[in-house]
């Protein structure tokens, strides 16, 4: 059986039996370094920050919804499946031993759950103490410096800064045209990011207005009928994937979506999946393929 295919169910005797000697190696290695290794990520975010500081994660909650959201960087077949992100799987994580643990918590997991395991990260984005972008910056520092990658972290927020640079020197003459960047879920409503994202930090770094000025939540979007997106008047619509097919299909055959302005006028363009919650990496994929449009 592959690595990838192992469940979440995976039994105490092969957990034991396979990871053996790799246990007893990392632990000899932390104990010459004094830095953690062996990392177990809860969620998407942290080790979205983990692999862009170069680590292979042990095991990552839901494989299979990183792939489909998240996308990059990409995930090493070695990395195990530890559940769902709401219930990881406790056994598994126990077994595999690890120096680290990251996740969001307060977010619907308790850190006290974890730290009978091991050590634990928390990634506190979207706290409300700083901008999501500013916020990936310190995050991905303080992260850098537990897993002794201080060098690693600088060079991520210096190539980001370069990456963002770049892209609005790019988009020239076109950073003057509104945009507005949605999420689709259903043939009805939709999540429109707006001010306290981490899309609107980036729409601001590279100069571009953000056709969405209404309120947001503490995540920086909002979850609207489509049809008060007639309220972005002739902007450019950006929907993010992935899109469920059977929703695509009915949102094709609405009538609603179709007397749009911006789907009249041709002016929604679909870009591949960014993880709207992501951290440096995702800021800068987001920049990279916004100069596609």
């Amino acid at each position: 059986m592959s690595a990838r295919g192992i469940s979440a169910g995976i039994t105490r005797r092969v957990c034991l039996g396979g990871m053996a000697f790799a246990w007893l190696a990392g632990n000899a290695s932390r104990a010459q370094t004094g830095t953690p290794e062996r990392i177990a990520c809860l969620e998407w975010t942290s080790a979205e920050m983990a692999i862009s500081l170069g680590l292979v994660p042990l095991c990552l909650c839901d494989l299979r919804g990183y792939e489909d959201w998240v996308v990059a960087p990409d995930l090493a077949s070695s990395i195990l499946d530890l559940g769902s992100r709401s219930e990881p799987n406790l056994e598994m994580l126990r077994d595999l031993q690890p120096h680290l643990i990251t996740g969001a918590y307060g977010y619907g997991l308790e850190e006290s759950d974890f730290k009978r395991f091991a050590p634990t990260f928390n990634v506190p984005f979207y706290d409300g103490t700083m901008a999501p972008y500013a916020q990936a910056q310190k995050e991905t520092r303080r992260l850098g410096a537990i897993l002794g990658r201080s060098a690693e972290a600088e060079a991520l927020v210096f190539r980001v800064e370069n990456t963002v640079a770049h892209v609005r020197e790019q988009m020239g003459n076109r950073a003057t045209r509104p945009l507005c960047i949605v999420s689709m879920f259903d043939d009805r409503h939709v999540r429109v990011y707006g001010a306290g994202s981490l899309f609107q930090d980036i729409l601001s770094k590279l100069g571009l207005t953000n056709a969405w000025t209404k309120e947001t939540n503490t995540w920086g979007f909002s979850s609207v009928g489509i049809e008060e997106l007639v309220s972005i008047g002739d902007a450019t619509l950006i929907s993010l994937d992935p899109i469920p097919k059977h929703v695509k299909i009915r949102i094709d055959q609405s009538t609603l979506w179709n007397n749009l302005p911006c789907v009249r006028n041709g002016k929604v363009i679909t870009i591949p999946a960014v993880w709207p919650f992501g951290g440096l990496a995702a800021a800068e994929r987001f920049a990279s393929l916004l100069a596609m449009t």
